[in-house]
């Protein structure tokens, strides 16, 4: 009965398994049909296909053409379909004549034309995820570009008049469009209310932030969000880890986000920081530097050391790097891997070299690193490169201007700069004009 039992369990084990392969190997497909979809239907690049397509995927066109077709009928270019995709692809898995056809026509019946309806929601597509405050959330919408065609503009009192009064009045301090709009159509609580959000805004005006970046809004939301006592208590837990004050104001600035965190949050990526190797007064030098790194995850941290590890960098060089670029304690492992057997394994630069300017894991593969290295295999294919591989610091760290004028431009053949600029752009260099600048 017991190797019944046990025959049993391995027999479900496997189709478990079985199962997990299916689900995998067919998320994998539908992934990359989305990609070739959006290549071909809307011209997208490669790359922001393969962005989109780990938000929203699908194993046929049926549903997707559907939802293009609605869109053209309805008087949207392709530009506008473009823009509206790129900001909301999940658009294209709804019901196009259930869902959106409907939504489509309430709006059109409020619109004086039909620019009018395609220039609002190709810049705020979200508004047809609303159902019920449809209506309402297109009246916002539509009062904030009015308000920015007309200097004389009074918002229609409403039910949710506080809200557009606030955000107008973000509006007017220079938050861009593409940051509001976002606020009209959510229920965010730091945007509504009146003597709390003016408050608000009077602190983190006075400290400084610069209404035209999201990190303004971030603030706003952290400020609006703790009240005295408990943005107190926040400090206080920072301060016990040894941190000065006006060191953890100029975090703040940085990193709007860390005076939310839990107490128990700091304390533990603290800790393990301090295991990367690192001593206590060299995590704080990290993330008064970086303090983004308090909001990354134990499990990433430890996984991006072992990574390194596996990779064969020494737990004295993962110290070093993590002091030299912080930021990449919270580097996915496939990027680690995929850059350092390019620089390693590929380009037969050492290992040390990678330790010594971790920067490099930062860098574009598709428009930095491969581009750069391309040339330098050219030239060593030419023998124009005589000595060993040039050190990675003079390849790869340096300005476009400067690797062109050490690698490319010295040259007196001018077939030769032209094969060179090629490999440097990807052939590109009739659509790129700026590096031609650089001869």
């Amino acid at each position: 009965m017991y190797s019944l039992l046990l025959r049993g369990r391995s027999s479900q084990k496997c189709r478990l398994s079985v199962n997990l392969l299916s689900f995998s190997s067919a998320a994998r497909k539908g992934q990359n049909f989305t990609v070739s979809y959006l290549v071909d239907s809307l011209g997208f690049t490669t790359k922001l296909a393969e962005s989109i397509s780990k938000k929203v995927s699908f194993n046929n066109k049926g549903n997707p053409d559907s939802v293009l077709n609605l869109f053209r009928a309805h008087g949207f270019s392709d530009s506008q379909i473009s823009a509206i995709i790129t900001n909301y692809p999940l658009l294209l898995t709804l019901d196009a004549d259930k869902s959106l056809a409907p939504k489509l026509q309430t709006l059109q019946s409020r619109v004086s034309s039909t620019s009018e309806l395609t220039e609002t929601i190709s810049k705020v597509p979200k508004i047809l995820s609303k159902d019920r405050s449809l209506s309402v959330y297109y009246d916002f919408v539509k009062e904030i570009m009015e308000a920015d065609n007309s200097s004389k503009f009074e918002p229609r009192r409403g039910k949710q008049e506080n809200k557009l009064k606030n955000v107008l009045a973000l509006r007017d301090l220079g938050v861009p469009q593409r940051l509001l709009f976002p606020l009209l159509i959510s229920d965010l609580p730091h945007v509504c209310g009146k003597k709390t959000f003016q408050e608000s805004l009077n602190k983190v005006l006075e400290m400084g932030f610069d209404p035209t970046t999201p990190k303004f809004l971030e603030a706003l939301r952290v400020v609006k969000g703790l009240n005295k006592e408990a943005m107190e208590e926040k400090v206080n837990v920072y301060k016990r880890l040894g941190f000065a004050v006006d060191d953890i104001w100029t975090m703040f600035k940085k990193f709007p986000t860390f005076l939310t965190l839990s107490e128990k949050k700091i304390t533990l990526n603290f800790e393990t920081m301090r295991k990367c190797g690192l001593l206590e007064d060299e995590v704080r030098l990290v993330v008064k530097k970086f303090p983004q790194c308090i909001g990354v995850s134990e499990k990433n941290i430890l996984n991006s050391v072992e990574t390194f590890i596996g990779l064969g960098f020494s737990r004295e060089d993962v110290a070093m790097m993590v002091k030299r670029l912080p930021p990449c304690i919270g580097y996915s492992v496939e990027t680690v891997k995929k850059k350092t057997e390019f620089v390693v394994k590929e380009m037969n630069w050492p290992l040390k070299a990678v330790a010594s300017y971790p920067q490099v894991l930062g860098y574009s593969m598709e428009k930095r690193m491969v581009p750069r290295c391309n040339v330098i295999k050219a030239l060593m294919s030419k023998g124009l490169i005589r000595s060993e591989l040039p050190p990675l610091s003079t390849v790869l760290v340096c300005t476009d201007q400067d690797f062109l004028k050490r690698y490319v431009r010295k040259h007196d053949d001018e077939e030769l700069v032209a094969e060179l600029m090629g490999i440097f752009t990807g052939g590109q260099e009739q659509k790129d004009k700026r590096f031609w600048n650089f001869l």
